[in-house]
């Protein structure tokens, strides 16, 4: 087991490089960069307007001076194979640099975008995996019945509406759109938050959290339903079950002491990927729709305002988890079925 987790991690490294690498060489063909985008700024304020000390005079645009301080600032008054050795000495060191744009560390812009991500992340995939699991064993128990039909149908509506649309019709009918005012319309907690005693936080906050929730979870249900009824009716059939069932043994034995564990190897295997890809994936619209200042609207936000150590800093941040998730998930694998081997698992 150590000598597998250590080639492991040491294929991260390789892997963790080359993710940036390409990142940083695309970022040198992008147009309109970080000096751009405050020349931009300026046009924009007005054409003797001030911004972050620099004025912008008409079609005489910024003088070459500031711009060149600018460049300074930003470090682009180095060659680019400079800028990349420095970067990946300082991710070495998991000093993620400072935004461009917003006066901050990465690392702080980060942890305080956590709350949003870790509250959407934790109750999609609690809530995915508690109702999609019991759902998917009664399927397989009742397969072919009019219970596994109506489920499946409800099921596959929910996975074709998209997100973002079931967040609309949310808002509109609940979120005081057009019909009833019952759920707030934009983020997490109210403004007195602080001020509410502990049920109270706690009911404001779940009343705040309700609607993205319901948005993001609905179309989570099918996959996981579906795999977990397929799992057990393939477990079901196989002839140990059949044996287990002639010696007499308890139906409820044969299928919680015996299938259960066997079917549900493939769920337990993507616990921990699906777990962190709750936090980190797929809620950039759900957050932008509920106003929720997450890590998937500063991924996007930095993108488009051109804050590459924003960019690069959550890239790799996120790149680092997934790998580290991957080994968890190989692990997983192991610990759930013992006849599994970590030289298997290499090849």
């Amino acid at each position: 087991m150590f000598s597998y987790i250590l080639k492991r991690l040491l294929l991260m490294v390789p892997t963790l490089i080359g993710v940036l690498t390409v990142t940083f060489v695309v970022i040198q063909f992008v147009p309109g960069g970080p000096v751009e985008q405050v020349v931009h700024d300026l046009r924009k304020a007005s054409e003797q307007g001030s911004v972050a000390g620099m004025t912008y005079r008409g079609n005489a645009g910024i003088d070459p001076q500031q711009i060149a301080a600018l460049r300074v600032q930003y470090g682009f008054d180095k060659p680019p194979v400079t800028r990349y050795f420095m970067m990946l000495g300082d991710f070495a060191r998991f000093d993620l640099g400072q935004s461009y744009f917003r006066h901050q560390s990465v690392w702080s812009l980060i942890v305080s975008k956590l709350p949003v991500s870790i509250s959407i992340g934790v109750w999609t995939f609690l809530i995915t995996y508690l109702v999609s699991i019991p759902l998917g064993i009664a399927k397989a128990l009742w397969h072919g019945s009019t219970f596994d039909l109506a489920t499946s149908i409800v099921v596959l509506i929910g996975y074709a509406i998209p997100g973002f649309v079931l967040g609309v019709a949310l808002l509109v009918l609940f979120g005081g759109g057009s019909f009833w005012h019952v759920f707030p319309l934009r983020h997490l907690v109210s403004d007195n938050f602080s001020q509410l005693s502990l049920g109270g936080k706690i009911a404001d906050y779940l009343w705040h959290i309700t609607l993205p929730i319901v948005a993001s979870v609905v179309g989570s249900f099918a996959v996981i339903t579906m795999l977990t009824k397929h799992s057990f009716l393939d477990q079901i059939r196989r002839q140990y079950v059949l044996t287990a069932r002639a010696k007499g043994l308890p139906e409820r034995r044969v299928l919680f002491k015996h299938v259960f564990r066997n079917a549900m190897l493939p769920l337990v295997v993507g616990f921990p990927s699906a777990f962190i890809g709750a936090f980190f994936s797929g809620s950039l619209l759900i957050e932008t729709l509920f106003s929720l200042d997450g890590l998937g609207l500063l991924s996007y936000e930095s993108v488009m305002k051109r804050d590459y150590p924003v960019v690069l800093g959550t890239l790799y941040l996120f790149t680092l988890i997934g790998l580290a998730t991957k080994l968890l998930s190989d692990l997983c694998y192991v610990w759930v079925d013992p006849r599994i081997r970590f030289g298997s698992l290499e090849r």
